[in-house]
């Protein structure tokens, strides 16, 4: 079937899309950004419809009688797209690697001293960022520190608690004076709590200090370099979360939650920012094997992946500066709690029921000590879901 379209009905819809875009100053706005986000020239849609008609039959005819015939197309057409891609491609001065992406860069990454944060401050002074680490703890600094000078890269260190409002003001004021601002955030300092809420109905506690660390001081350091990256124009904000987020973990409601706020927040900003030459990107990261997931006694019997391949995918963010950085389990996650919701919830309730709380949760000695065929194969069928 040939679906036929007549170039009145073509021209009726060009001349309303005018009328759209002179009368409706926001329609015609959001359609200039939608072609930015395209990289497609604005100049391109008047052509949409050009009133143009080719007929090559004269020429075809004067050709043959000259006895000159075009070459078939697979003879020339590698050429030129090779033109195209040399020359043309809109994407030819992007960065198309790290090094690209971050030589001389001014890069603060948060919770940088161990796991993730220290993984992905190594990858990126080898690279050739200027990396500012800031962690809570002197000593690990200085073993970062000299981990990265001893493979020839540049980085400082600040030893500050970003859940305290006074020391993250000092901290941003030192960061201005000896580096003159921030190219990018990299807010990955986190805490995780994996308990019950049925065993949370007294520790309210747990709640706040994930939202203190999570959120309220991602935020806090957020705000406090993004007055300089508009000023020049340039600038991104990672945002470290997490695929229970996507998936909706059990056990993981204070984490989950702390996390949540920190993406709506980081959508948000990047609608604010769009046009400022400011890139938000969430990533939202499996299970990694990391101090943090210590605890959790029972994860020690689980691939999960290690913190340099997390790492990875936090410098990919910064590579592609995607809106969203996730598994493909995470998106198959996201899409169940679009289109399947009672199934993601009933995926995550037999996780519920089929791993045990841990010791540090206030489980009974040794509860977490085994795994059963069951929680392998579960841990098997969705590596990387927090349970």
């Amino acid at each position: 079937m040939t679906l036929r379209l007549e170039s009145a009905a073509l021209e009726a819809l060009d001349s309303l899309g005018r009328v759209a875009r002179e009368r409706l100053e926001p329609l015609r706005h959001l359609g200039t950004q939608m072609l930015r986000e395209l990289a497609i020239p604005a100049s391109l849609i008047e052509l949409l419809n050009y009133p143009t008609r080719f007929d090559s039959t004269q020429a075809q005819q004067l050709l043959g009688e000259a006895g000159i015939h075009v070459p078939p197309l697979e003879d020339y057409a590698w050429r030129l797209w090779d033109y195209w891609e040399r020359h043309l491609d809109p994407d030819l001065f992007k960065a198309r690697n790290l090094e690209q992406a971050v030589r001389g860069k001014r890069v603060l990454i948060t919770g940088g001293s161990s796991g993730i944060g220290r993984a992905t401050a190594l990858k990126l002074a080898a690279a050739g960022a200027r990396v500012l680490i800031v962690a809570r703890d002197p000593q690990k600094l200085q073993a970062v520190l000299a981990a990265i000078e001893e493979q020839g890269g540049a980085a400082s260190v600040y030893a500050c608690d970003i859940t305290d409002a006074p020391s993250t003001a000092q901290l941003i004021a030192r960061l201005l004076q000896e580096h003159g601002g921030v190219d990018i955030l990299i807010n990955n300092a986190g805490r995780s709590i994996r308990r019950a809420i049925e065993h949370s109905y007294d520790r309210f506690h747990d709640y706040e200090r994930v939202m203190r660390l999570n959120y309220f001081a991602a935020v806090r350091v957020t705000l406090g370099v993004l007055p300089g990256m508009v000023q020049r124009g340039a600038g991104q904000v990672i945002s470290i979360s997490s695929i229970g987020v996507l998936s909706n973990a059990a056990r993981f409601a204070a984490y989950n939650a702390s996390k949540a706020a920190l993406e709506a927040f980081t959508r948000c900003a990047a609608a604010e920012y769009a046009e400022r030459g400011v890139h938000f990107s969430v990533v939202n990261l499996p299970l990694v094997r990391t101090p943090m997931v210590e605890p959790t006694r029972i994860y020690r019997q689980f691939n999960l992946i290690p913190a340099e391949q997390a790492a990875a995918m936090v410098c990919d963010a910064i590579i592609g500066r995607p809106a969203r950085l996730a598994t493909g389990l995470g998106t198959l996650a996201q899409l169940l709690e679009v289109f399947a919701p009672r199934l993601g919830t009933a995926i995550m309730s037999e996780s519920f029921r089929i791993f045990p709380d841990s010791e540090a949760a206030g489980a009974a000695q040794g509860s977490d000590a085994v795994a059963t065929p069951d929680m392998l194969a579960f841990g098997s069928l969705m590596h990387g879901i927090h349970w």
